[in-house]
C-alpha cells in the first residue's frame, strides 16, 4: 500500500521542521511541491529549502499547480468545496504514478491539523477509491509562533482560548471569551472590533521579514493596516495572525 506522510513544515522557517518530520522526509520516495503563481512563489521555495537542507537521500520531486478560488462564485461554502475538488483532482492524478508501495510526502505550511485543508481532500481522495495509507507529522502552528515572538502566553489564568477566523469574528465576539486568535482575515475584521482589545498582530511569523506590532486596537490598528498592504505590494502574498486579548 502506498503511505503519503502529510508534514507540517512550520510557518516558514526552515528550523521548524522537527526531527520527526526529518525522518519523515527522508523515508520518502517522492516530494509532492504544490505552486500558486509567480506572486506566491515563495511558498513553494520555503518547501524546496526545507528539502535540500534535510533530505539525504535521492527523492524526486514533483511539482504541482493549483489554482486560486473562484470569487465568482457568491457562496462561501461552495466557493471553497469547488476548490478542494479541483486539488482532489490534483492529488489523485499524481498519487497515481507513485510506486504501489512507495511513500510520498506533502509538505504543509504551520500543522495539517489546524485550518488547513489537506486531510480533509485527502479522505475525500480515498473515498473516490483510491487506497492509501496517510501518517500526519504535526508541525509548529502559526499560534505557537506569535506567541513566542512576543514571548506571551497563549491564555490568562484559568481560562480557555477560542480560535477562529476572521469571517466568523466578523459576526460577533465569541461569549464569554477574553483571549480570542484569528487566522485567516483577509478582510481586516479588527479594523471594526472594540479599540479598547489588546492586540498582537504579525505577517510571517518566523520568517526572515517577519513584522509584528502590539498594542492597544485603537492605537495601532491603522499601522497594522498599512504595514500589511505594504507587504504583500512588496512579496506578493501575506500570511498573518493575531492575538486580541481583554486587559483587565
Amino acid at each position: 500500500m502506498k503511505t503519503l506522510y502529510v508534514i507540517g513544515i512550520g510557518t516558514g522557517n526552515p528550523e521548524h521542521i522537527t526531527m520527526q518530520g526529518i525522518a519523515a522526509l527522508n523515508r520518502a520516495d517522492v516530494v509532492f511541491i504544490p505552486t500558486k503563481g509567480e506572486d506566491k512563489a515563495a511558498l513553494a521555495a520555503v518547501r524546496r529549502e526545507v528539502c535540500a537542507r534535510y533530505i539525504s537521500r535521492d527523492v524526486r520531486m514533483v511539482e504541482y499547480a493549483i489554482g486560486s478560488r473562484d470569487d465568482s462564485v457568491v457562496d462561501y461554502g461552495q466557493r471553497v468545496r469547488d476548490w478542494h475538488d479541483e486539488i482532489a483532482g490534483r492529488y489523485e492524478e499524481m498519487f497515481s504514478q507513485a510506486p504501489e508501495d512507495g511513500n510520498g510526502a506533502l509538505l504543509v505550511w504551520g500543522d495539517p491539523g489546524l485550518y488547513d485543508s489537506t486531510l480533509r481532500i485527502l479522505e475525500a481522495v480515498r473515498r473516490g477509491g483510491m487506497d492509501f495509507e496517510v501518517r500526519v507529522i504535526p508541525g509548529i502552528t502559526a499560534i505557537q509562533a506569535l506567541t513566542a515572538a512576543f514571548a506571551i502566553p497563549l491564555n490568562t489564568i484559568g481560562n480557555p482560548v477560542t480560535i477562529t477566523t476572521g469571517r466568523q469574528l466578523a459576526a460577533g465576539w465569541p461569549e464569554g471569551a477574553d483571549t480570542v486568535v484569528v487566522m485567516l482575515d483577509g478582510k481586516r475584521t479588527y479594523e471594526a472590533l472594540d479599540p479598547d482589545l489588546h492586540i498582537y498582530w504579525a505577517a510571517y511569523v518566523g520568517m526572515e521579514m517577519e513584522i509584528l506590532i502590539e498594542g492597544k486596537l485603537g492605537a495601532v490598528r491603522e499601522e497594522i493596516s498599512v504595514a500589511r498592504e505594504a507587504a504583500r505590494a512588496r512579496h506578493g502574498w501575506v500570511m498573518d495572525i493575531y492575538l486580541l486579548r481583554k486587559m483587565g
